[in-house]
This record gives C-alpha cells, sequence and structure tokens, in this order.
C-alpha cells in the first residue's frame, strides 16, 4: 500500500543557503532540495526508518569529512520505499543582509596594508513565516517531526502533515507543476518539456510535461504525481 502525505513548512527564522552567487551577492532561491530535506527530516541513517549506513559513511555523531555521500547516504531509502519531493514555495518573501568581515592576525608582526577596505557581502534569505510544500511518498505509514531545521543557519521550521485522499494510477502524457530532480524521474519516465532550475547538487525541474504512470487524487484536480520515483545519482 502507498502512502502520500502533503507536508508544509512554516519558517520560524529566515532561511539561507547560497544557491546562486553574484558578485558579493549571496542568493537563497525559494525551493528546497529533495536531498536537503531528506537530512533535516531525520530520514538518513536512521534505525527509525531503517535506513542505516555502513559505518564508513555514518551520518548520526560524527562526519570525518565533509565531503557530500548522497548515494551511500539516500540508497536505504530505496531500499525502504521512502521518497521526498523538493518543496515549492506557497507563500514567500525575501530579505537582504549585508555582512562584513575583516582579517585579525593575532601574535604576528603587523604589516601595513596597502588599503583599508573591509570585506562584505550580501546575503539575500528567504524571511520568516514563508511557507513551502512538499509530499512524502512511502509504503509505510511514516511519523514527520514537527520541527526541524534548515540552511547554512540552521533555520528552525515547523513541518504540518496532511494526508491526501485517496488517489488512482494513471497512464499518459501529464504535467507536474511541483518541481521534481530530473535524476529520479528521466530513466523511468520520458521527459518532454520543463522549465530549469538551477542550484546544487543537481538542478530541478519544474512545470513537468512527461509521458508516463502518475498518481491523481480524489477532488484534487491539478496535482499530479509521478509513479516511478526514486534518488539515483548519474545521469
Amino acid at each position: 500500500m502507498v502512502f502520500i502525505s502533503r507536508c508544509q513548512i512554516e519558517l520560524h527564522d529566515s532561511l539561507y543557503y547560497a544557491t546562486r552567487e553574484i558578485g558579493r551577492l549571496y542568493e537563497t532561491e525559494p525551493i528546497i532540495h529533495n536531498y536537503a530535506l531528506c537530512y533535516a527530516l531525520g530520514l538518513v541513517d536512521s534505525k527509525i526508518y531503517s535506513t542505516t549506513v555502513a559505518e564508513e559513511h555514518s551520518y548520526r555523531y560524527f562526519c570525518p569529512e565533509q565531503v557530500p555521500k548522497y548515494e551511500e547516504h539516500l540508497t536505504p531509502l530505496n531500499q525502504q520505499q521512502i521518497y521526498v519531493t523538493p518543496a515549492r514555495s506557497l507563500n514567500h518573501s525575501s530579505i537582504l543582509n549585508t555582512w562584513k568581515y575583516a582579517n585579525n592576525n593575532y601574535h604576528v608582526e603587523m604589516e601595513k596594508t596597502q588599503k583599508n577596505i573591509p570585506s562584505f557581502g550580501r546575503a539575500k534569505e528567504i524571511a520568516p513565516e514563508s511557507l513551502f510544500e512538499f509530499f512524502v511518498i512511502s509504503q509505510k505509514e511514516l511519523k514527520v517531526p514537527k520541527w526541524i531545521r534548515l540552511g547554512k543557519w540552521m533555520s528552525k521550521a515547523e513541518v504540518t502533515v496532511e494526508k491526501l485522499p485517496k488517489h488512482k494510477i494513471s497512464e499518459g502524457i501529464f504535467t507536474c507543476t511541483h518541481p521534481l530532480n530530473p535524476l529520479d524521474v528521466m530513466f523511468t519516465n520520458q521527459v518532454i518539456s520543463y522549465d530549469v532550475v538551477n542550484m546544487p547538487p543537481v538542478s530541478l525541474i519544474q512545470n513537468v510535461q512527461m509521458r508516463g504512470q502518475y498518481y491523481q487524487f480524489d477532488g484534487i484536480q491539478n496535482l499530479k504525481i509521478p509513479v516511478q520515483i526514486q534518488y539515483r545519482f548519474r545521469s
């Protein structure tokens, strides 16, 4: 049996991660990658969800190196048939912060600088009270945490979960307006057209027209989610 839940995230702090760097401006795109959500929801390397990984890839206690291990960490979610979509903005606003820093060298011989110009930058962040939406698909009913942390500042966010009405599986050409990870759908569906959202580590796509099987929900006309969808890491 497939369980599909619609989840909303309400930010209680400003959300920052560098989606795009334009000179000294570091911009946060109003979209949350599904890789980031898997970590924030505690689905990675979890005894609760039966997604533990080998000790050399352990994520729960100590990370000896700052090297992403998405394949090692997310493959167990495939094995447990758990999938989280990226999150799109339902309602958001942005704030712009300017930061400055100086290079303070202590206990060294002071050298005369050529110019007294502080280093600075600007961060465009998503403001508190912004709302995002994503979906969780699983073979077992999952208990999603009510509070999570997101982004570079580990911003506090509240998660609410809504069980979707009864669904059926249809097949043909359809449009998924919700953002998708292209690697996760391109091998099991024929992707016809889409808009690209540039962001690391894998750019997302939205307004996707595709051919394949999809979930339809009673009373929700415009919501269509691909059936054959799982984490993949090589194009």
